[in-house]
């Protein structure tokens, strides 16, 4: 954990991540409120207008209760990705602590947590005529067959990326077919320093217990409206912005492929699967500790402990 009293700090930043549907968004505006902090998102779609439902983005009333940045503030055509969050937050963060101790920033998008604390890798430019042919090998042989592919050549990557995230997949190939080495060898791990103290919590829960709060969410969405959601986005579904966990099901009953019982299962199996490589990447950051998204009182402690 970022333990650093500089005096030169010029804040907190109390990062909460942990596995989707494990009361993260809760317990931010709990802190947040106890704190007096504002709260950023490290989510990589909350960001996009018109996915309130499917992304599960803070309520009107968790809204209104304290101030959210990066959430719902730009369109689903716009491009957006880590290196741009890291640039943007940072710039956010620079105003936000002239006038705060505390921020809190939460979600389960373990990249835009990655670049909001420590920065992002130097990886190779974006290879123009490789791309293009990986592209079209997409459209002909379909996203499994890049995703073996990938389990061949780094299958320590493939072992935590959302195959089903066709950008993430075609870009670690892309680093791998370009420097001839695996896409995770290339993660240098180097942390770029920030001026403000950074304390990790991660949500933690009974995995049983995190799956069926998992199966009885994606129910509530399709109850709250998500089929009507995603059928506003249908004829945008090609947008790298719509190619995750609770759209791309939904979209594949809406060509055919399945009922929409199906569809509903494929939601919450998927969901428990991305659930599980989360797991996965927050526990590979020693920084992180771990409570139950309850146990408020711990929580706020071990901030006191080790906030400047």
């Amino acid at each position: 954990m970022t333990t650093m009293m500089m005096s030169s700090k010029r804040g907190t930043l109390i990062v909460i991540g942990g596995p989707t549907g494990s009361g993260k968004s809760a317990l931010a505006v709990e802190l947040a409120k106890h704190f007096c902090a504002p709260i950023i998102s490290t989510d990589s779609r909350q960001v996009y207008r018109g996915m309130a439902i499917g992304t599960a983005q803070p309520t009107k009333e968790e809204q209104e209760a304290v101030q959210h940045y990066f959430i719902a503030d730009r369109e689903v055509e716009d491009s957006f990705n880590c290196g741009r969050y890291e640039v943007e937050a940072l710039a956010l963060l620079d105003r936000l602590f002239k006038s705060n101790r505390y921020v809190v920033a939460v979600g389960g998008s373990g990249l835009y947590i990655q670049a909001l604390c420590s920065g992002m890798d130097a990886l190779p430019e974006a290879n123009e005529s490789l791309r293009a042919e990986l592209k079209q090998r997409l459209e002909s042989e379909g996203l499994s067959s890049l995703a073996d592919e990938l389990r061949r050549l780094d299958p320590k990557y493939a072992e935590e990326v959302d195959l089903c995230n066709h950008a993430r997949v075609m870009r670690a190939l892309e680093v791998c077919l370009t420097t001839g080495r695996p896409y995770s060898e290339q993660r240098s791990g180097s942390v770029a320093k920030r001026p403000f103290n950074i304390i990790k919590i991660a949500t933690d829960m009974p995995r049983d217990i995190l799956y069926e709060r998992i199966n009885k969410r994606v129910d509530q969405m399709v109850e709250n409206g998500l089929i009507d959601e995603v059928k506003h986005l249908y004829p945008k579904r090609e947008l790298n912005a719509l190619q995750t966990v609770g759209y791309r099901e939904f979209f594949d009953h809406f060509d055919g492929k399945c009922s929409m019982e199906e569809a509903i299962e494929l939601v919450k199996r998927n969901s428990r699967r991305y659930a599980k490589r989360q797991m996965t990447w927050f526990s590979r950051d020693k920084e992180f500790v771990w409570f139950a998204p309850t146990d408020i009182e711990a929580i706020i402690e071990h901030i006191n402990r080790f906030a400047i």
